[in-house]
């Protein structure tokens, strides 16, 4: 592909967030730490600078090779990349005399400058720097500027070059799209051509030479992920796909049943395994969270390893990894962290397995997921399924695990999740579940006093999982989904809602 956005990363909380914005103009964008500009630069169209917890100021900051780049390509710097364009290209940086963070309205805009069409006075941008650029770099224009900051946008003359100090990534920027789309259309010249369709066709062609007629074997969870990832490898080497779907005991109460029912409508090579009781002697008074996740990890492997081998002269381990797993971010402290995770029910896989990997969804964004899975016309039921945890209940069971509270949270879970449902209130929320507690309150159940377990409820709303706030869900429907999990459910006589927001809580408890 010649038709791609290239994004250096400095460390921003946004940076990914300026890649998806950059997708969801169908343009292509990678993301790449500062310190490792790719030395082929001719894929790329365009670049952009992003955001930094650093000061240009500072002896520490971070200073990306910009020689095949500044002048010689469309170039736009973010907050922190404006300020670097300036800094060291002739301008000067200095403290802002307040902290400038939050709305601002711009009040002045050099409206005939293509980078700002369509972008009236008084549109909202999104603010968030202690520094601000006193002078512009030589050469440069003034192209829009708000009350509190003069330069706020500005362009060098003779260059394709622009610099903003607001982010134009972030909702709050009314026109924040709209100036991407300036820049990258209007300007560089991109191509809107990044579709699910493309995607598809593309990755399958993939895929088709990547493997050619050799096994492939790929773990199931049910989720949105390895599903589309399952769908995309079907596309390509039909029956030559070898599905795994393990029952850990820890799923949801008959989802074993349901999901492994989904797939065979899809037309999928999947093989059940149910391994409960292997799960559940592992598990057994083992309560620290870690050597949980641990252990559960570690059956999955030698059960995933024992159906394998039943698999002849399978070459290949497909993984529902995505794009946000393996992005190399860039640490606060401005040196580059490896972040790569794997897929969470097959990380970690021993060398003697000795399969090649392969990730279709590699480079794909979870919202980018879930539109290629409908491009394929799988069901709305698979695609906005909520996140569930690899590990399952064992991680919504504080404290040790066995088969009573295993029913029991799964009776708790399938109330609160089927009430959700009912009531319309599923796809408005991003994850839900229930906790089961260490806890035995006192309750009065007709005449008798009864020490019975509490459990917590919790539902969130997300974009990715990386920040959540706790959803408000209407009275009404707690005050009946607590009736009806202490009515029916046996051992429990007490619901709590947990009302707290990621950060500083997780979405689990565990």
């Amino acid at each position: 592909m010649h038709n791609n956005v290239l994004i250096l990363d400095f460390g921003s909380q946004y940076t990914q967030l300026i890649a998806r914005r950059v997708r969801e103009l169908n343009i292509y964008s990678e993301i790449k730490p500062y310190n490792k500009v790719p030395e082929d630069l001719s894929d790329y169209k365009a670049v952009i600078l992003s955001g930094s917890p650093s000061s240009v100021r500072s002896e520490q900051a971070p200073h990306p090779d910009l020689s095949g780049i500044k002048g010689k390509k469309p170039l736009l710097g973010i907050c922190y990349g404006a300020q670097y364009l300036s800094h060291f290209h002739g301008g000067n940086v200095a403290p802002s005399a307040t902290r400038e963070y939050g709305r601002a309205n711009l009040s002045f805009i050099k409206s005939d400058d293509d980078f700002l069409k369509g972008i009236e006075e008084g549109s909202q941008v999104w603010m968030s720097h202690s520094d601000t650029i006193k002078e512009l770099p030589e050469g440069a224009v003034l192209l829009a500027s708000t009350h509190d900051v003069e330069n706020a946008a500005y362009k060098i003359g003779g260059e394709s070059t622009y610099g903003i100090q607001f982010h134009p990534e972030v909702y709050h920027s009314t026109d924040g799209k709209k100036l991407l789309e300036n820049f990258l259309v209007n300007i560089a010249g991109l191509k809107q051509d990044w579709t699910p369709d493309a995607f598809v066709e593309t990755t399958v062609d993939e895929l088709k030479e990547e493997i050619g007629d050799e096994k492939v074997i790929l773990g199931l969870s049910g989720g949105v992920d390895s599903s589309v990832a399952a769908m995309l490898l079907h596309k390509a080497i039909g029956d030559h796909l070898y599905c795994i779907f393990v029952n850990n005991g820890l799923l949801r109460k008959n989802e074993f049943e349901s999901v492994l029912d989904q797939y065979k409508h899809m037309g999928l090579n999947v093989k059940g395994v149910d391994a409960s009781a292997r799960f559940l002697d592992a598990l057994k008074g083992e309560s620290d969270p870690e050597k949980k996740r641990k252990i559960i990890g570690r059956v999955f492997i030698e059960v995933f390893d024992d159906e394998s081998h039943k698999v002849e002269n399978a070459k290949w381990l497909a993984q529902g990894t995505i794009y946000p797993d393996r992005i190399e971010s860039v640490s606060a402290s401005g040196g580059p962290s490896a972040v790569i995770k794997s897929h969470h029910n097959v990380g970690g896989l021993p060398d003697y397995m000795k399969l090649k990997v392969v990730e279709p969804l590699k480079m794909l964004f979870k919202d980018e997921v879930r539109r290629v899975g409908a491009s394929m016309g799988m069901s709305k039921e698979i695609l906005g399924r909520h996140p569930f945890p690899g590990p399952g209940l064992g991680i919504r069971i504080l404290g040790d695990i066995t088969p009573e509270k295993v029913a029991i949270l799964q009776e708790v879970d399938a109330i609160f999740i089927d009430g959700l449902k009912k009531w319309g209130l599923y796809d408005k929320v991003w994850q839900a579940g229930a906790m089961l507690l260490p806890v035995d309150s006192v309750g009065v159940m007709g005449d008798e006093r009864t020490y019975e377990k509490c459990v917590a409820l919790r539902a969130v709303e997300s974009t990715d999982g990386m920040t959540a706030d706790w959803v408000n869900l209407p009275y009404e429907f707690l005050q009946k989904t607590s009736n009806d999990i202490i009515n029916k459910v046996k051992g429990v006589n007490r619901v709590v809602y947990d009302i707290s927001s990621k950060p500083p809580a997780t979405i689990e408890w565990e």
